[in-house]
Parts: structure tokens; sequence; C-alpha cells
């Protein structure tokens, strides 16, 4: 019998799942609600701008009739000059000729808000409308394939809680089973001594009657001691069958198990995110785009000197972006869109194997069935990529319609001498009847084909993501080989190109000592656009050998350097950081403590060969000390790693590049910050290092054999301090980062810890004390105030 304990843990545990469940599904009401209202703004937004275009359009017809009447006025005045000969010779003289082209322009003008009022009524507001019916339609089918996907959802959470169920029934079988088991043995046991005693209490003297009797009792008691052992069997036997069946239910929910989480990862991750990039938003943004850019090319032509005040518009149809709009809805709403927890495995009545059992007599079953899910797994995934490669197809044809480029509108305000109706004009545009029905006849049947097949891409993804986990978690368990040998030999080959290249490159090297000499402090360094034809002076000049920034010369824009050397390590065929290494990276990035993520960071980067991380060791160092002067040039470690994150690192396809692109922001400030503890030192890594002053040193063993480091290079000038300052008072400074010594004379301290300083040891270095111990403290990673070390 099950204690109640036990069972109050069982009803806990349904409990909890029951609320993870409800909490999933008040997620998903909430997500649909969202989306409704982005729906509702969008549309809003179009019908006021409607409103603002059908209002403006009366205005500015209302503003030409009075330029037309002003005309007018002055026009019918001279013509009712009685003396039409003195009218002719008045032409002659240049007041009257400026008078008369002053009328003629006004004339133009208010032909000119003639047009520009029509094209708001006859262009720009049917762009609206368009617009807003598009939008809605493709909401509505975004909803049902959302709504689809959910449900989908709900359904493998379900399937979950069944078998789950299923297995909890199983196991409590096996259990009751086995109490009962121990129940028979414990009465056979009870039979057998109560048989043996009784045959001890028997004399062999009683009389013949005695004896029969007695006989017959011993019989008596021997079919009972085999009723009892048949009894004993049959519950051995239903243990063992109970036992079996709870086993194969407790894989059964293993899997399922897997299954649900890897398709509630995939439902958030990858579903949420294709939903509102590639269905909700599809078209919106890029229709939006042509039908402002109607506007800006009527108001454009209409007067040139309005076009400060237009290029906040325009700045603002150029980054119409779907990508962004997802992002900062996602952001705003991140407790809808965040995944949940995972699913964990909650153990049954004190069952805690939380492991598929790949033991017989199970094995078998499973490697037949992990051999099954291979096989149908290859055929999903062929199937599947055709469909993708067909919805990919089908939705540039869509992006194609909406993108045509039909904005401009600057053949609306070319006039002959004929003065053609500005309606005649207008009519050959985008708005003609003819063209506008087959195009949106075109769009629509375009626009059902590929949610169809989006669909279908959907649905088979989810599938083979479920069944791929299950596949995953069986092939693990049996012991399958992993697949690591590619990955290495790539490895290798990236190896042997890199070795082969010099050192610091000269585009490299040359560029930061420019930087370090003369633009430490420039504000925007790396973020602010140089010369496009300087950039390609100092390149070419490069790629020829030569080092144009030779010397101390300081005649050269300071971004256009900067931006030398982020094109170069754009355009290296190979990326600083070797693809092969990116998702080992993006895992250092989840861990929280930043030393320990430097250490995995290391770790990564030590298989990289030696030449690439002496680069890397040098540009970083160097990007340190420009992160230093982040007061005077707005470059703190972030902004560097945002302008240098996508030229060092690129982010592999198949892959969000938003939410990765900031990834690998992250790890590339955490290697600016921590670079000292990242990259070996001299003594590990011979080779060039940055120094302040914007040189490069080369470290290599000494004559003697015995390699020269931080600490000995500091010996002879602290000696010369000792010798000649030995009554200087010391001088306080903060910890601006954490650090760990690496030698035993080396200091560690925490951020904004108290530190005291004897003496400069070297440029990089000072002799001071913390925490009562005397050694040495780096300059980088402390803030002393100018006026105490003058």
């Amino acid at each position: 019998m099950t204690s109640p304990a036990k069972f109050k843990k069982d009803k806990e545990i349904i409990a909890e799942y029951d609320t993870q469940v409800k909490e999933i599904r008040a997620q998903l009401t909430e997500q649909m609600k969202c989306l409704d209202q982005q729906c509702e703004l969008r549309v809003q937004l179009l019908q006021d701008l409607q409103d603002f275009f059908r209002k403006k359009a009366e205005i500015e017809m209302d503003y030409s009739r009075n330029l037309e009447k002003l005309a007018e006025r002055f026009l019918a005045k001279t013509r009712s000059t009685k003396d039409q000969q003195f009218k002719k010779d008045q032409n002659v003289l240049s007041p009257v000729n400026c008078w008369n082209l002053l009328l003629n322009q006004v004339k133009r003008e208010s032909r000119d808000h003639t047009t520009l009022s029509d094209i708001y009524l006859n262009n720009i507001i049917p762009r609206f409308v368009q617009v807003s019916e598009d939008s809605g339609r493709l909401f509505k089918k975004s909803k049902e394939v959302g709504q689809q996907l959910q449900d989908d959802l709900m359904k493998v959470l379900n399937e979950l809680y069944s078998v789950m169920k299923t297995y909890h029934m199983y196991n409590a079988d096996s259990i009751s089973a086995q109490s009962k088991l121990k129940e028979a043995e414990k009465q056979e046991e009870k039979q057998i001594g109560k048989s043996v005693k009784q045959e001890d209490r028997q004399t062999p003297r009683s009389p013949d009657s005695t004896s029969n009797v007695r006989i017959e009792e011993k019989h008596v008691r021997r079919s009972s001691v085999k009723k009892i052992e048949k009894m004993k069997e049959k519950r051995q036997a239903k243990y063992t069958e109970n036992k079996l069946k709870a086993i194969k239910a407790r894989n059964e929910y293993l899997l399922a198990l897997e299954a649900t989480n890897a398709s509630v990862f995939k439902y958030y991750i990858h579903d949420l995110s294709d939903l509102i990039d590639q269905c909700c938003d599809l078209g919106y943004h890029a229709s939006l785009n042509r039908a402002l850019r109607t506007f800006l090319s009527a108001e454009l032509n209409l007067e040139q000197s309005k076009h400060e005040g237009l290029d906040a518009i325009e700045n603002a149809v150029e980054n119409l972006d779907a990508t962004s709009d997802k992002q900062r809805l996602m952001e705003m709403y991140n407790n809808v869109f965040c995944p949940p927890m995972k699913f964990e495995f909650q153990p049954h009545m004190g069952d805690m194997a939380s492991q598929l059992c790949a033991q017989q007599p199970v094995q078998s079953e499973l490697v037949q069935r992990c051999q099954q899910l291979q096989s149908r797994l290859s055929t999903l995934k062929i199937e599947n990529e055709e469909v993708k490669k067909t919805m990919e197809a089908t939705l540039q044809t869509i992006q194609d319609i909406v993108t045509v480029e039909d904005f401009d509108v600057s053949d609306c305000f070319q006039y002959s001498n004929s003065m053609e109706s500005v309606k005649s004009t207008v009519s050959e545009t985008f708005m003609s009847k003819p063209s506008i029905a087959k195009r949106r006849a075109n769009q629509q049947e375009t626009e059902q084909f590929y949610f169809t097949k989006m669909k279908e891409y959907l649905e088979g993804r989810n599938l083979i993501t479920k069944l791929q986990a299950k596949h995953d978690l069986l092939q693990k368990t049996l012991g399958e080989s992993q697949r690591t040998d590619c990955s290495l030999a790539r490895r290798s080959s990236t190896v042997r190109k890199q070795d082969s290249s010099q050192a610091i490159p000269l585009v490299v090297e040359s560029c930061i000592r420019f930087i370090s000499r003369h633009g430490l402090q420039h504000e925007g360094i790396f973020r602010v656009s140089g010369s496009q034809v300087e950039v390609n002076d100092i390149k070419n000049a490069f790629e020829r050998g030569e080092d144009p920034l030779a010397g101390d010369q300081n005649d050269h824009d300071m971004d256009s350097i900067a931006g030398v050397l982020k094109l170069y390590f754009r355009g290296l065929e190979h990326p600083l950081f070797p693809k092969d290494i990116f998702h080992d990276l993006m895992a250092c990035v989840t861990v929280d403590n930043l030393q320990e993520r430097a250490l995995h960071i290391r770790k990564v980067l030590l298989v990289l060969p030696k030449t690439t991380l002496i680069i890397m060791r040098y540009l970083f160092a160097f990007l340190n000390h420009l992160s230093q002067f982040s007061e005077e040039n707005m470059m703190d470690p972030y902004n560097l790693a945002i302008c240098f994150g996508p030229s060092l690192m690129s982010v592999p396809e198949g892959h969000d590049q938003v939410s990765c692109q900031a990834h690998v922001n992250e790890l590339i400030k955490t290697i600016i910050i921590q670079h000292e503890n990242i990259f070996p030192n001299p003594r590990e890594l011979e080779g060039p290092i940055y120094s302040r002053g914007g040189s490069t040193e080369d470290y290599c063993d000494s004559p003697h054999g015995e390699t020269t480091s931080a600490e000995d290079s500091t010996q002879d000038v602290t000696a010369e301090h000792h010798t000649s300052d030995d009554e200087c008072e010391p001088i306080e400074a903060i910890a601006k980062f954490d650090y760990v010594g690496r030698t035993a004379r080396e200091l560690s301290f925490k951020k904004g810890a108290s530190l005291l300083l004897y003496q400069r040891a070297s440029d990089d270095w000072w002799e001071g004390r913390h925490n009562g111990i005397d050694g040495l403290i780096p300059h980088q990673y402390i803030v002393v105030q100018d006026t105490l070390i003058s």
C-alpha cells in the first residue's frame, strides 16, 4: 500500500504541472491580444494618415485657389489698361518684366499646389487604404497560422500530461504488485514455520486412528503450502509484468518530455519570430515606405527649399524596418514573448531515474526505434527543405510586388505650353485601374499560396523538432559517437592557413599606432564614418606595400583611418573569430560571472593559431586602452563592441541575426575588458604586444634562455625609484575593474577597492599596497587623480 505522503506528493506534482500549463496558456492568449493591439494600432495609424492627407489636400487646394485669384486679380488689372500701346511699351522695362514673371510664378505655384492636392487625394490616400486592407487581410491569415501553432503546442502539452499520467498509473501498479509479492512471501514463510513446529510435536507412539488423522492434517498443510507457492508465483509474474510496463511508460514519458521542451522552445524562439516577420508584417513596411515616398517626391518637387524640413521624414521612411519593429515589440512585452522554463522530470513515488532505460529487455526496442526515427527524419528534412525553398521563392515574389519603386511623381510637375490638365497626368501613374486590378489579383493569389506553404513548412518543422529531440535523446542514451571529426578537421585547416601569415599586418599596426598617438580622445572614433575617398586612398597605399601613416604627421582624417582598420577586419576572407568556434563562444556569454566568463573564452580561443592569438591580443589591448578615454571619445567597451562585433565575428546563416549579434557584442565587450585574463601573456605566447605609446614591442627568449616578464621588466625601474624617491608620500587610487594577479608579485583586488600607490614601476605598473600586502598594480585598472600623479 502506498503511503498518504506519496499520494500528497503526486497531487502536488500534478498541480505544479497544471500551474505551468495554465501560465503558458495565459501567455499564448496574451500573445494574440498583443498582436491584435498591434493590428488595431496599425489600422488607426493608417486612418490618421488618411485623415491627415485628406485635410492637407483641402488646404493645398484652398491655397491654390487663393494664389489663382491673386494672380487673376492683377492680370485682369493689367489687361484692363486702356492704352494698349503704353502697355506694350512698359513690357520692355525690367521692373515690369519682373512683375510679369512674378505673376507667372504665382500661377505656376497655383498649378503646383493643385497637383499636390490631387496627388494626395488620388494617389497617396488610396495607397493607405490599400495598405490598411492588406494589413487586415494578412493579419487575419497570420492569426489563423498563430492559432494553429498554439493549438499544436497545447496538443503537445496535453500529450505530455497523458503520458505522465500513464507513467504514474503503471508505476503505482508496479509498486502495488511488489507489495503483494512481499506479502505472499511472508505468508509462505509463516506457513512453512507452522508445519515444522507441528511435526516436531507429533510422537511415534500414537494409535493407528490418531496416526491416520495426523497424516490427513499433514496432507492438508502441504496442500496449503502449495497454494501459497502458486499464489506467490502468480504475484511474482504480475510484479514482473507491471514492472516492465512501468519502465516502458517511464521511457515514453521521458521521450515525450524531451519532445515537449523542444516544441515549446521552437515555438517561442522560432515560430513567434517567423510569424511576426513573415506573416504579420508581410509587406506592411514596404507598402508604407512606398506611400510615404510618394508624398516626399511631391513635396520635394514642389519646393526644394523645404528639403531641410523633409529630411526628418526621409530618415523616418528610410528607417522603416520590420526586424527592428519586431525586436522593439518583443522587448516591450518581454514577459509575454520570453520562453517559459523547461519542463523538468517529475519523479513519481520515489522513482528518481530521470534517464532513459537502455538495458534489456527494452534495449533492442530502443535501437530499432532510433533507427526508425533516423530514417523518418531524413525523409522529413528533405521534404521540408523543398517546401522551404518553394516558400522562400514565393516570399521573394511577394516582396518584389510590394517593393516596386513607383513612388516618383516628378513627371506630374513637368508642364508643357499646352497646359495639360492635372488629372490627365496623374491618371497614368500608380493608381490606373487596369494596372492595379491586375497587380492586386496577382498579389492575393501569391499570398494565398505563400501562406499554404508557410503553414506546411511550420508543421513539418514542428514534427522534425519533436522527432529530432527523441532521436537525439535515444542516440545519446545508446552511446552513439559524436560528430566532431569534421569540426576538428576544419579547425586544423584554419590553423594551417593562418599560421602562414605575418604576426601583425602592416595596416593593423600602422592604424593602431596612429590612433594611439593622435586619436585616443577623438569623439566618436570608429562610430563616425570617415571620407570614403581618403579611406580608399589609405587602403590602396597599404595594398601597394606602403605605409601612408608613417612618421608623426597628423594631417589625416581620424575617422577615415578608423574606417580603414574596421574595413580590413571586415574584408578578411576568414573572420578573425572562425565560424567553427561560434557556438562555443556564444555558450561562454551565458556565464554571469565576468572572470569565469573570461576563463571560458580563454579556453575556447587557445585552440586558434599563434598568429591569430597575437593579432587578437594586440587589437584588444589597444581597444581596452582606447576605452579608458571614454569620457572624451564617448566610446566605452560596449560602444566599441557594437562597432567591431560585425567586423570581427560574422553570424552563421540560419541564425537569428538580431539576437545573435547582441550576444556577439556582449562577447567582444567582455574580451575588451578582460583581455589580460583571456590572452596568453608574453611568456606564454612570444610575439609583438601593444604598448601605450602606439609602438609594437617584441617579447622573445632572453640570451640566457629565460623568458622576460612584465614583472622582470619593472625591476630596474623599481630599483631606481627606491634609491631616489624613498621619501615620496603614497598616492591613493580606486580600482575601475576586478583584477586577479597572475604572478606572486601582482596584487588581486575588486572593482571599487581603495589602493595605496608608492611609485611607478613602469609605464603599465605601479608599486603599491592592498589589504596590507605589497605588490604590483596594473595602471589601466585604476583611477588616479592627475594632480596627485603629477
